[in-house]
């Protein structure tokens, strides 16, 4: 398993620390997004629709800070927007490893080379660069040719001064798993520290609303590219806990945990969800106090809920469960990769 043994057990303490003190409802990963301008314009993606003067702003580092401190979750994603436009991204990112919060800091690659002595190699920092299949596919996706070649070169420059690397992949309608497994075993060659995977979600931002997946689409489409993994002939490293992979191909139920990861932009704090576009809080206990939180997810009937799959908000729910008596020790063999 691509997560490292430090992150997973400092998650493990976080997760029964919040229930010994009886909280129910507390996050775990952080969306911080300290801009929305981004180099590239993906089909998938949103964000660059944002008005002009939105685009111009971005978070200072104090604002960055006493975000993770009120949010208090132990993971910080730093997607955008692409973070490496940010003039005091490596800042940032070292006030966060001052304070002990693991980082993935989320890329498309193009700025990823020129920037990486800006930066340290940490157990905290993985740089999380965004391949959603090889080259044709994804300067398909991206609408940008030569794109997929910039974002290995700069894989490779990272690994050899010592960084960690892992991937993701967001998985469409018409993707063929071969093609996402031709994806994975390249990967493999890299020697990337992990990999992860998610099925595209349809909210209103996105360009493109014809090619994302229906629930049962996607069990469909996870099953066969999943089945070399899960049938041993295949030795993928995900970063992911393997009960999310389990809910991904149908052999777990979940529903969303919509306060697992909470969403912070020059904007505020995004309610309740990151793909959903209903407006802002001020902080984020007007977030945890405000939100009917009974009215997201697919049980609870929400019809924007009724489809999605999204790694953001069903990996804090397989992280729970995890922590069962009963998967336990599943857990604890996937992170040794033990089979």
């Amino acid at each position: 398993m691509g997560i490292h043994l430090q992150q997973a057990m400092e998650i493990g303490k976080y997760l029964v620390t919040q229930r010994l003190l009886g909280r129910k409802r507390f996050p775990l990963v952080l969306m911080l997004e300290p801009l929305f301008r981004c180099n590239l314009a993906c089909s998938g993606c949103g964000k660059i629709q944002h008005p002009k003067e939105i685009l111009k702003q971005h978070l200072s580092p104090e604002e960055c800070f006493a975000a993770v401190e009120e949010c208090g979750a132990p993971v910080v994603a730093i997607p955008g927007g692409e973070p490496l436009l940010h003039p005091q991204i490596d800042e940032i990112v070292r006030g966060l490893v001052e304070r002990k919060k693991f980082i993935y800091l989320c890329t498309n690659g193009l700025l990823l080379e020129k920037s990486l002595d800006k930066f340290q190699p940490s157990p905290y920092l993985s740089f999380n660069v965004h391949l959603d299949g090889m080259r044709e596919l994804h300067d398909k996706c991206v609408d940008r040719k030569g794109v997929f070649d910039i974002a290995v070169q700069a894989i490779r420059a990272a690994k050899a001064k010592g960084f960690r690397v892992v991937t993701n992949t967001t998985v469409f309608q018409d993707t063929n798993a071969k093609d996402i497994q031709e994806l994975f075993d390249f990967l493999t060659t890299l020697g990337t520290d992990g990999i992860t995977i998610s099925p595209g979600y349809s909210y209103e931002w996105a360009p493109d609303q014809d090619h994302f997946l229906k629930r049962e689409q996607t069990r469909s489409l996870f099953r066969e590219i999943l089945t070399p993994y899960k049938t041993g002939r295949k030795n993928w490293n995900f970063n992911h806990n393997p009960l999310f992979l389990d809910f991904l191909i149908g052999e777990k139920d979940y529903d969303c945990t919509p306060w697992g990861s909470p969403s912070y932009s020059v904007l505020g704090w995004q309610k309740p969800c990151y793909l959903l576009n209903e407006g802002h809080y001020k902080t984020f206990q007007e977030l945890l106090d405000k939100t009917d939180w009974n009215q997201y997810g697919r049980n609870n009937g929400n019809p924007k809920c009724a489809d999605c799959m999204v790694h953001c908000g069903y990996e804090p729910t397989a992280a729970m469960d995890a922590m069962q008596p009963n998967n336990i020790g599943r857990s604890v063999k996937a992170l040794l990769g033990i089979s």
